[in-house]
């Protein structure tokens, strides 16, 4: 049995019947993103519990081996030619059991968002469009999908429909916009629902992103928390 990833909790208003899992970066933990749920207008939106967890720490080959908080090895700069299919799936479990956890507590797979940013966004796109029941969302930040090349066989049709919030800096040169738009457009090839936008900034996030992600919420979970 997997043991709970640590995590920081924040919840909006008493009683949530909504949450957010939210994935920091590269380098990064949980307090990196909790911020966020005093930045967001959730004004129109159901109570929310938001989670951010705590990635593992590893030795990071690309960091040529230094210890710190990841969500898979980074084993090339391109982070295409080769990649932790090992990590990525081992942490894919983790989140998982986030999930898990949020349903038992009450909150609906139909009332969860999986946001991530870098690292995070690679792995909430992997994670959430293979989970088996449908999500309300996902928001991914200045990211990637991963092993693009299993994806075709493993995506669940449950997620076939999740809105996907897509988010880029044009400036970006920690993850070029390329790799974004690579992903965008597999996606979208796919026939999957997607929120592209981009921003005037670097490998970080612009004020109206969280303004767009704001929106982004109070859409997916109207929809799913009247459902």
């Amino acid at each position: 049995m997997n043991t709970l990833l640590p995590h920081i909790q924040i919840e909006s208003a008493p009683n949530p019947v909504a949450a957010v899992i939210w994935l920091h970066g590269l380098g990064a933990d949980g307090n990196d993103f909790a911020g966020m749920a005093h930045e967001l207008d959730l004004s129109n939106c159901p109570a929310i519990r938001f989670i951010f967890p705590h990635a593992p720490s590893r030795p990071v080959t690309l960091n040529e081996g230094y210890v710190m908080p990841a969500w898979y090895d980074v084993l090339s700069r391109d982070m295409s030619s080769q990649q932790d299919d090992m990590g990525i799936r081992a942490s894919e479990r983790a989140i998982v059991g986030l999930i898990e956890r949020e349903v038992a507590r009450g909150i609906p797979a139909k009332n969860i968002v999986l946001a991530g940013f870098s690292q995070g966004s690679a792995m909430v796109l992997h994670t959430g469009l293979r989970y088996p029941q449908a999500l309300a969302g996902i928001m991914a930040l200045s990211g990637y999908l991963p092993l693009v090349d299993h994806f075709a066989a493993e995506r669940h049709p449950a997620n076939f429909h999740t809105p996907i919030f897509m988010a880029h800096g044009i400036q970006d040169t920690v993850v070029p916009i390329s790799r974004g738009e690579t992903s965008r457009d597999c996606l979208v090839r796919w026939g999957y629902t997607l929120h592209w936008h981009t921003y005037p900034m670097q490998h970080s996030v612009h004020p109206q992103e969280v303004s767009d992600m704001s929106v982004f919420l109070q859409q997916v979970f109207s929809t799913s928390c009247s459902a």
